[in-house]
């Protein structure tokens, strides 16, 4: 009796190199995407003074960011069948505009938490303040990564988006807590090295994103899609 055979693209090894295919194109992608905000972000002194020219260097990302989950979740698994471009530009054209309707207000809401924190001293306030402010800026990011998925997946009116994030930051933990890790990944990675080394690991990471959102996507789409 004959072996079984395995069709060229579909074994292991292939399967490793679609991955690596995509991860490395939906990663060039996004940076060109993203690139005319980042460049201006790097030339940004570090001063709380351009807090609100580094939100606008940003806006890019999110639309950017949006597409490139796009195209990780309907990444083909087959090397004879890669169509990492067509994915993305797909979820460009269909996320970037819902996409800027919730990026938008959270990185201008972050932006304010971020100004008062490092003018805390000037505002008067009791300490506990800025530990309050530090907390809802983690649950915001934290939403923003939940609103991300979803926007990025599922087509929704922004505010339906923005009560589902808020939904799901608690009804899903362990999703939760797989965004708030790699937010500390990427936050550690910026602090202790330099902030070019998580722009070039974005596509694992937001990989890993999808990965740890499953349960959050698999719901939104037995209970919430028709």
């Amino acid at each position: 009796m004959s072996a079984p055979t395995v069709a060229f693209g579909a074994g292991p090894l292939s399967r490793a190199a679609a991955l690596v295919h995509t991860l490395v194109t939906v990663e060039f992608l996004l940076l060109v995407t993203a690139s005319p905000g980042l460049a201006a972000l790097f030339l940004l002194r570090p001063d709380p003074a351009n807090l609100p020219l580094a939100a606008l260097c940003l806006l890019p990302l999110g639309p950017a960011l949006s597409a490139a989950l796009h195209a990780l979740h309907h990444r083909g698994r087959n090397l004879t069948d890669l169509h990492p471009f067509r994915a993305y530009r797909r979820g460009f054209r269909l996320n970037a505009l819902p996409a800027l309707k919730l990026w938008a207000p959270l990185l201008g809401w972050l932006t304010l938490i971020a100004f008062t924190l490092t003018h805390f001293s000037a505002t008067g306030l009791p300490g506990w303040w800025a530990a309050l402010l530090a907390a809802v800026g983690a649950g915001s990011l934290l939403w923003g990564a939940h609103a991300l998925v979803l926007t990025s997946l599922f087509t929704f009116r922004a505010r339906d988006t923005a009560r589902l994030a808020a939904y799901f930051l608690l009804r899903h933990g362990r999703a939760t807590l797989g965004a708030a890790s790699l937010l500390v990944l990427a936050g550690g990675l910026t602090a202790l090295l330099t902030e070019a080394l998580p722009a070039l690991l974005t596509a694992p990471l937001l990989l890993s994103l999808l990965h740890s959102s499953r349960p959050v996507i698999t719901e939104t789409r037995e209970n919430f899609t028709v």
